[in-house]
């Protein structure tokens, strides 16, 4: 009888530009902070903002929308709001604990383009520009303006951050050569080959030389 059985799954919610616009405009998302902590100790250090959507009575799943926004007219949109609501939820925390820090995710099609500094300044969050992390995803490569813009950010204090690095496509390994990073967040299936029997995979030791250089 097993071999009868199926497994239901429920399909993603379908969305489009027009709803998520309007989502924005009504206040319908809110920010999660995802606390970042030491392996060492355990002593919570920082926090990484990230968005949500309440639609009616449910839960969006990132997966659902953030995907449909990229290289869209909202991936600005939400990240210039993201920073904003950081910067009113979470300036008294940064300036009572001058060791904390919180992560931003920056799409890399907006990198350059002025609007993540326009509003960093605009609303005060640059102040802490020291415990500030930009997270920019692999997913895309910055273009020549991006760059020039996440070496300036670097230059000033800022933190910067390469997300969802799975050495898949080459893409990492070409930002990684070309940009001055602080953090690399490998993804979870780079990080399922660290096992006991394999304690260091080949791929590890360049990343970590790419880092460092």
């Amino acid at each position: 009888a097993d071999r009868h059985c199926t497994t239901l799954r429920i399909a993603a919610p379908m969305i489009d530009f027009d709803e998520m616009r309007v989502a924005l405009d009504r206040g319908e998302f809110y920010l999660e902070y995802l606390p970042i902590v030491t392996l060492v100790d355990g002593r919570c250090i920082g926090a990484e903002a990230l968005s949500r959507w309440q639609r009616t009575h449910d839960v969006v799943q990132p997966i659902d929308f953030i995907l449909k926004m990229e290289n869209t007219p909202l991936s600005g949109a939400l990240t210039y709001w993201a920073i904003d609501t950081v910067a009113v939820e979470l300036k008294e925390w940064l300036r009572s604990h001058p060791d904390a820090h919180v992560s931003i995710n920056i799409p890399p099609e907006i990198a350059g383009r002025g609007g993540v500094l326009y509003v960093g300044q605009k609303s005060g969050l640059a102040e802490f520009g020291s415990q500030v992390i930009l997270e920019l995803t692999e997913r895309g490569l910055p273009d020549s303006l991006g760059l020039q813009a996440i070496d300036r950010a670097h230059t000033h204090g800022v933190k910067l951050a390469l997300d969802d690095v799975n050495l898949v496509r080459g893409g990492s390994l070409a930002i990684l050569a070309r940009c001055a990073f602080d953090i690399i967040k490998l993804d979870r299936a780079l990080i399922a080959q660290i096992t006991a029997d394999d304690p260091r995979p080949a791929w590890l030791d360049g990343i970590a030389a790419l880092l460092v250089s």
